[in-house]
This record gives structure tokens, sequence and C-alpha cells, in this order.
């Protein structure tokens, strides 16, 4: 099977951008009475927003309502901007990088900081604590070049490079924690133009050699289930993405509720717990839901 080739004018990305666009700007009733989670558009985003609403459920009287897969960050800030939305799980090294533009360090309490203070002092949002994990990009290869050209790094992989075709999703295309840096970095030159494709199709098209890297997350359920290798980001590119829930200023003023029910997850989930969960949806095919509740079974915050 032939993975569709997106490009920054092509139909699935397009019509992506139009639903999302029409949910923000469609008329809405006020929600005071329930708590609007959102998500973006893969499966770890729509993994950890079911884990958020779950969390209101259960320790809340509160509703919840899903509005999961709203494509990518810049979509998915404007929703909690314009009150479509009261919480959504975010990176910290994607809000400092994507969102204020700003220059990301390398200390996790730092960036958390700043993140956290900026978005309290110019947009009226919050963060709540991290989850425990951190997501961070992962370039990734198949495990068998790994294993015969001996690659453990970026920068031994560069050698290599111009062989090669890459895969990335849009975002990472554009964000400035993306491509263009990632290539200064590392003094990267494809064979070709990098093919932009949706995110669920990389670790697939990477497998079926349709592309030789790509730009996946360390926490994708797929890497070894599909015999897949990270490479070492050897010349530190790339800043800590804790994930952290963002939340509405007042979300929590009138439901304060909320903010300790949040606070329950904080530390929760490890990088190898989160790329379990992310298996067991990816490739498992189990219903989200369920993974989360059983989760929270176990982590004893569901009786």
């Amino acid at each position: 099977m032939t993975v569709p080739r997106l490009n920054p004018g092509g139909l699935t990305r397009g019509r992506l951008f139009i639903a999302a666009l029409l949910s923000l700007t469609s008329c809405a009733p006020s929600h005071h009475d329930r708590i609007v989670v959102g998500s973006k558009n893969f499966t770890e985003s729509f993994i950890l927003g079911e884990l958020i609403a779950q969390q209101i459920e259960t320790r809340t009287h509160l509703k919840v309502e899903r509005r999961f897969y709203l494509a990518g960050t810049y979509i998915c800030q404007q929703a909690i901007l314009a009150g479509r939305i009261d919480v959504y799980p975010e990176y910290t090294g994607t809000a400092l990088t994507a969102i204020l533009k700003q220059n990301a360090g390398f200390d996790k309490q730092d960036v958390y900081r700043r993140v956290k203070s900026e978005y309290e002092h110019r947009f009226g949002l919050t963060l709540g604590p991290s989850l425990g994990f951190n997501d961070t990009f992962a370039m990734e290869v198949r495990g068998e070049d790994a294993r015969r050209l001996d690659l453990k790094t970026l920068s031994q992989a560069a050698v290599f490079a111009p062989q090669w075709r890459a895969g990335f999703g849009y975002e990472f295309m554009e964000r400035p924690d993306g491509y263009r840096g990632l290539a200064a970095t590392y003094g990267l030159h494809f064979a070709e133009q990098p093919r932009i494709m949706d995110l669920g199709l990389l670790a697939r098209a990477l497998k079926d050699r349709q592309i030789d890297l790509a730009a996946g997350n360390a926490t994708d359920g797929l890497i070894q289930a599909l015999d897949l290798f990270v490479l070492g980001d050897d010349r530190h590119y790339f800043p800590p993405y804790e994930a952290v829930p963002v939340i509405r200023r007042q979300t929590l003023d009138e439901h304060p509720e909320v903010a300790r029910a949040l606070a329950e997850l904080a530390g929760k989930i490890s990088d190898e717990e989160m790329q379990r969960l992310n298996y067991e949806v990816d490739g498992q095919h189990r219903d989200a839901a369920d993974v989360v509740r059983e989760f929270l079974r176990n982590k004893g915050l569901v009786r």
C-alpha cells in the first residue's frame, strides 16, 4: 500500500485544517457547567486528553466534554484562548519554542517555570504539574540499518543522509525547534526534499522503506514493535518536552477542584509507561478509554 504524501497545499491537511477551524469558529453555548478537554491529532495527545478527562470525571462532580484531534499546536492554542476548550495536554519545549518563540535551555525545571510564567502573564493560562515523562523528538531509522552501519547518533547518521529520504510531520517542518534548525546543527542533506506526512503514517512508511529517516517521538509505541532505532541527539539540539496540562485560569477560578484533580497526576507516567500506553492503542488497537481506565486503576486513582 502506498503511503499518501502530504504537502503544504495537500488536500488531506487542508481538510483537517478547515475542520479544525470550523470547530473553533462555530457558535457554542457557554460551558460553565462542564469542562471541555481538547487534544492534538496524534495518539499520545489523544491518550493524555482522555487521561485528563477521566481524572476530572472521577475526582469531581463536573461533566466533561471531549474535543479531541484538534490538529496541531497552533490550533489547540487558539482553541483554548478562544475559550472553546478549558484544558489540553502540551509539551513544555513546544510551548516555549513554537508558541512563545523563545530559545529553549536544557534544564527542564527552568523551561517549565518560564512557560508557566509567560502563559500566566500573556495568555491568562497556566500549567498543571508535569505528568512525569519527556517526549522529545526522536530521529528514527530502521533497526537493521542502525546495526548494519553501526549508527548510534545523529552526527554519525549525517554521513549517510545524502543517500536517504526523510519524512516529517508538517508542524516539524515549520516550527522553530524543527527541521531547519536540526539540519543546520547536524549538517543534514538528504537525497530529496523531505516528504511531509501525517504523523500516524511515519513509522509505517519507515518500516516499509518508503523513507529512511523519520521524526517521531521518544515515546512512540511502535518503535520496538517495528524494530526502529532512535538516533542519539549528541549535539543536544532538542529541549525538554515534559507533558503538562495547559489550563485556562478562569476555569480554575470557577472550578478549583479541577486543579486538585490534575495535581494527582503529577509524575505518574514514566517514559516507558507512556510508550506502553501508545503501543496498546497503536499496536494492539485497544480502545484508548479502556487503556486509560486500566492505567488509572493500576495507579490507585480509580476505585
